[in-house]
């Protein structure tokens, strides 16, 4: 800046202060009024330390000398020194009567107020402002808006939301700031990003710890593949763990500012990490991604054009063939006129959580959620409140899918005074669970035969909907697959590969029962010659035939992998338990798995394809001794001819 537009600002502020207006002051002592006027030579001499200091002398002269309090803290706003402008302010306007000519100072006291966190005082002054009816509507409405939280924050602090927080331990926050915390689906690894100081251009990295007899383990990083010289930051990972999702900035091949990365895990190794695109990334600011449980839905904070606010939240899918769909705004009531940053969408798949400062809240960037309604609709975010919520800004906030367990990071202030951020986790209240709660279904597919891990198709459908609700790759060298499952559902797992019978599966956890974890190998046996299996997610009414709507996944199953399998040929069997009388149950079983193939001919498969057969109760799989082995009992196989 020149020295000539350095003056011209300089005059501007004084003269706009009031710094030079020397007309009725309120003292009756000379020295003070002398000093006060040595003072004002002082700041036109651009000589701040000295004004400050005769102004100091003045005070102590005639300690009610508000004007010299004023113009001090007018002096010390410019020069950024925010504690004593606050101190001076407020001790200046204590000594004199309501005055519309103070407008401003009732404006800055008010937003000094507010930045403590006390609403009461901040309420008070910016009635002060509003009743001097100031000419800047702008900021007239902005005063407006902060009366408002202001009034909602009093009445959030008087109605605190109950929760345990702990600080995660130190080997954890070993970092001067570490962010954006997440876990697996098992909650056996924690991801999060850790920055070695204050300074933009220090160090920033994505870690990883494991749980093991119920303590963390140090963390390290994540890979050398990922983490580079360049900051690696605001990461996401898939519920199986094997989709990594990461901000980077001003790297080479970089659309904007910051783009958003994915890299995937095979084994122990995670691959290159490649930028997602321009399909994906914009010539903007793109960051805060938050992964879907099977890593194919992405939710991310993005300030592109075509938004509401500054910065909105955008979510993509993948498609078929492996890309990424264009970037769709959530748009009300989700994304505001303000800032609405750093997703995080529940393994469920029903609960966004958020941080926004264009919702009502207490001050800055608050911490959101919103449920997925029946009509598949965002409902109105609520807030969670205090003290979870203050009139600082909040960062992000992870819940476990069992909503038993919350993480999230908060800043603090050292005995030495620096400001660091440390992770804590939290005893999630009910008012803060997702609306729904999850478990996983964790295993290995292997080949029958060889017991080999196998790379295999995992695919999780609701039956109610006949919907593809996750999918994801087992591990081509461990076998290792995991998928979310949410109560409510009933679902239909399948587990297919080129070359193998698929694996028909079913999870029925649509009492909401308790969800506990379920550890299942899966076997996939090679397609030949009397190779059979049972489809488990073919439904009929009890003593009858005729197949139920809920079938209707496994049915479209059956067809797909007919086509594609074009010279394969199949025997479906029909068995009962031993309920009713044998020659009852036979019918019944011939019958059942006759109405199977007259469906699969009926959708064009051709009926040389098929033959069928009822065994009645003649060949148990299990004893009939109970009704869960009765269950087991009565079944469809699939047997290749």
């Amino acid at each position: 800046m020149s020295t000539k537009l350095l003056v011209f600002f300089l005059c501007f502020f004084l003269a706009s202060t009031g710094f030079a207006q020397n007309q009725g002051l309120n003292t009756t002592s000379k020295k003070a009024e002398s000093l006060y006027l040595k003072a004002d030579e002082s700041a036109r001499a651009r000589d701040f330390g000295r004004a400050l200091e005769l102004l100091s002398e003045a005070v102590e002269k005639d300690p009610n000398f508000a004007e010299a309090y004023l113009k001090a803290s007018n002096l010390n706003k410019m020069m950024g020194n925010k504690a004593a402008f606050y101190e001076q302010l407020q001790k200046g306007l204590s000594l004199l009567p309501y005055n519309p000519a103070y407008a401003n100072y009732y404006f800055d006291l008010a937003e000094l107020h507010f930045e403590r966190g006390d609403y009461k005082q901040s309420k008070t002054n910016y009635e002060l402002f509003l009743k001097a009816k100031p000419k800047n509507t702008r900021q007239a409405d902005y005063a407006k808006k902060q009366l408002g939280t202001a009034d909602y924050a009093v009445k959030a602090m008087q109605n605190p939301v109950n929760f345990t927080s702990v600080q995660l331990p130190s080997g954890i926050n070993k970092f001067p700031l570490q962010y954006f915390p997440s876990t697996t689906a098992d909650q056996r690894f924690l991801i999060f990003t850790a920055r070695n100081g204050q300074r933009p251009d220090q160090d920033e990295n994505i870690y990883i710890s494991e749980l093991q007899n119920g303590e963390w383990q140090a963390p390290t990083s994540i890979s050398a593949t990922i983490n580079t010289n360049a900051n690696e930051g605001a990461a996401t990972i898939s519920g199986d763990g094997k989709t990594l999702v990461f901000t980077s900035c001003s790297r080479p091949d970089s659309f904007g500012d910051c783009d958003l990365y994915i890299s995937y895990r095979t084994g122990n190794e995670w691959s290159k990490p490649q930028n997602m695109g321009s399909g994906v990334n914009s010539k903007n600011w793109d960051s805060q991604p938050s992964l879907s449980a099977d890593g194919r839905t992405l939710y991310f904070s993005s300030m592109r054009g075509g938004g509401i606010g500054k910065e909105d939240i955008w979510v993509t899918s993948q498609k078929a063939d492996g890309t990424w769909a264009a970037p769709q705004n959530m748009g009300v009531p989700v994304n505001s006129n303000g800032r609405d940053l750093a997703p995080f969408i529940h393994v469920s798949g029903s609960t966004l959580y958020f941080v926004s400062d264009g919702h009502q809240g207490l001050g800055g960037l608050d911490v959101f959620m919103t449920d997925l309604g029946t009509s598949q609709h965002w409902q109105t975010p609520k807030n969670l409140g205090y003290p979870l919520n203050t009139h600082a800004d909040e960062s992000s906030l992870y819940i476990t899918p069992d909503n038993k367990l919350g993480f999230y990071a908060r800043s603090l202030v050292t005995d030495a005074g620096a400001t660091t951020v440390q992770l804590y986790s939290l005893d999630v209240p009910a008012a803060w669970q997702a609306k729904d709660k999850s478990t996983y279904a964790q295993g290995r597919v292997y080949n029958a035969e060889t017991k080999k891990p196998l790379s295999a198709s995992v695919q999780l459908y609701d039956i109610d909907t006949d919907s593809l609700v996750q999918q994801v790759q087992s591990d081509k060298v461990s076998g290792e697959y995991t998928v979310v499952l949410t109560e409510g559902k009933h679902y239909a797992l399948y587990v297919s590969a080129p070359q193998f019978l698929m694996n028909s599966l079913n999870f029925d956890y649509s009492s909401r029962k308790n969800l506990t974890p379920v550890a299942l190998d899966v076997y996939l046996k090679p397609i030949k010659a009397g190779s059979a299996v049972v489809l488990n997610n073919l439904f009929f009414p009890s003593g009858k035939y005729n197949l139920e709507k809920k079938s209707q996944t496994e049915l479209n199953k059956l067809i797909s992998f007919m086509r594609q399998n074009k010279d394969l040929k199949i025997e479906i069997t029909g068995h009962t338990d031993d309920v009713g009388s044998d020659a009852a149950n036979q019918v019944l079983s011939e019958k059942r798995a006759k109405a199977v193939v007259d469906y699969l001919i009926s959708k064009g498969v051709a009926a040389a394809r098929f033959r069928y057969k009822g065994f009645g109760e003649t060949k148990p799989v299990k004893p009939n001794t109970s009704e869960a082995n009765r269950q087991l009992n009565r079944r469809i196989e699939m047997q290749v001819l």
